[in-house]
């Protein structure tokens, strides 16, 4: 495996980024977003000393709350369609935005894959490594297979562990641009390892008051993360979407790569909204 194909470069740009005229809220509402979001950084000091010490069904509800409460200050409503089994499993989404972090840890506060960067982040990082996440370093792809074994002993261990296996974030699912990357599966063997269930999740971006799909939300490219914050505070009824497929059960001789193709076609066909949709195929050694 070349750093190359480790390291994916989205095709969406900034073409795919809304233009003027979208719903946008006051500058006074802006703002009152900004002091919430920053009043729950300063809760997430608290929760970075508090999550280590607490029993496991605790540090759960904590994070729920606390994923929650932010996409409140942040204007953003969740919406969640269907449910998650309540074993461990492997957790796979599309990757739009830094959002969908968020979204995930509110619907199920699992263990998290992030890029090694985020653990420099300024209270971001110490969150999330007091919340478990198992950091990849993508410039280093000979750590790969121990980046596997650790997600695979946390599933071992009854953990649900989120991944975004497209490696990159993509615009969505608005009219004319990509709707994603392809899933990697080096991840996938860690569920195989396991004995773990896969289960797709589609992550969608919308505004609450119409059907219209929007990119409000995606963070590209070269853009940077503060532009990308003040577009979501300017949003005016922004709904982020967490559609639960049916769960996949790999066999012990499953093959990766297979798996993978099978969850991507889950997480495209995961309807955003409640409507049905064919069920994908599965390949070989692997059950729905």
């Amino acid at each position: 495996m070349t750093a190359a194909l480790w390291r994916p470069v989205s095709g969406c740009g900034p073409d795919c980024l809304p233009i003027a005229g979208e719903p946008a809220v006051p500058t006074r509402r802006r703002v009152g977003r900004l002091v919430g979001v920053l009043g729950m950084l300063l809760v997430g000091v608290a929760t970075v000393v508090l999550l280590p010490v607490l029993p496991a069904r605790e540090r759960d509800a904590v994070l729920r709350g606390w994923a929650r409460t932010t996409l409140r200050a942040l204007g953003v409503r969740l919406v969640v369609r269907g449910r998650l089994p309540r074993r461990r499993a492997l957790l796979v989404a599309n990757h739009v935005s830094w959002l969908d972090v968020l979204a995930v840890l509110a619907v199920s506060p699992a263990r998290l894959l992030a890029k090694r960067e985020v653990r420099g982040w300024p209270l971001v990082g110490a969150l999330a490594a007091a919340a478990g996440t198992v950091f990849v370093d993508r410039a280093r792809p000979r750590e790969l297979p121990a980046t596997v074994a650790r997600i695979a002993a946390a599933l071992r261990g009854g953990r649900p562990v989120a991944v975004f296996p497209e490696g990159t974030t993509w615009c969505g699912e608005a009219a004319g641009c990509r709707p994603g990357g392809g899933f990697r599966p080096a991840m996938f063997q860690a569920a195989i390892d396991a004995g773990a269930p896969v289960v797709p999740l589609r992550i969608g971006y919308r505004y609450a008051d119409g059907d219209a799909v929007t990119t409000a939300a995606a963070f590209l490219g070269d853009e940077t993360l503060w532009a990308s914050v003040r577009r979501v505070l300017a949003a005016r009824d922004l709904t982020v979407s967490v559609a639960v497929g049916a769960a996949l059960h790999p066999t012990a001789d499953a093959d990766r790569r297979l798996l993978a193709r099978a969850a991507e076609s889950a997480v495209h066909l995961v309807p955003a909204r409640a409507r049905r949709s064919p069920a994908p195929s599965i390949p070989r050694g692997v059950a729905a």
